[in-house]
């Protein structure tokens, strides 16, 4: 598959996600086109804040190949991944991670809200000057997941 396709299967998991009541976000963990970790976003449907959709793939690829070292793997996540989910990222030594909405499309374009959208000075870094490539792949639904949240919820808070 490609970059492209990947990032596409993360917006439809998102989308899905969200008409289950989860939230906007997806990720994939890929290793030599197999992948070894999946999540989506389960915040309010776990109560738990840290279960994003990246650190749940990290989790999942980390176990399925029993090591924390991924530098070898690609993480495609439907949105940008927040810090929490960056610092996750650094710390499993993620080789790329391609993404398909950024913070500010989704703010600008949907109104969805991050709480830490300026609490961590590494966000205002671009991402092109990160230690770990971080790329953005433009898709034509990016924001679908985000749209499909606003409409579900009427609300455009959430993490």
């Amino acid at each position: 598959m490609t970059h492209e396709q990947w990032l596409q299967k993360t917006i439809e998991m998102a989308i899905e996600n969200v008409e289950q009541g989860g939230g906007p976000f997806a990720a994939l963990l890929v290793k030599n086109g197999n992948v070894l970790g999946q999540g989506t976003n389960r915040v309010h449907i776990a109560q738990d804040p840290s279960a994003h959709a990246e650190l749940l793939a990290i989790r999942e690829a980390c176990t399925t190949l029993q090591t924390t070292d991924l530098s070898d793997c690609i993480l495609y996540a439907s949105g940008e991944p927040c810090p929490m989910c960056l610092g996750a990222a650094y710390w499993a030594k993620v080789g790329k991670i391609y993404y398909a909405c950024n913070k500010v499309e989704a703010a600008e374009e949907t109104g969805f809200a991050n709480p830490l959208k300026n609490f961590f000075p590494d966000q205002s870094i671009d991402p092109d000057k990160r230690s770990v490539p971080f790329i953005q792949l433009k898709t034509d639904n990016a924001l679908d997941p985000f749209l499909v949240f606003q409409k579900r919820n009427g609300s455009t808070s959430g993490n």
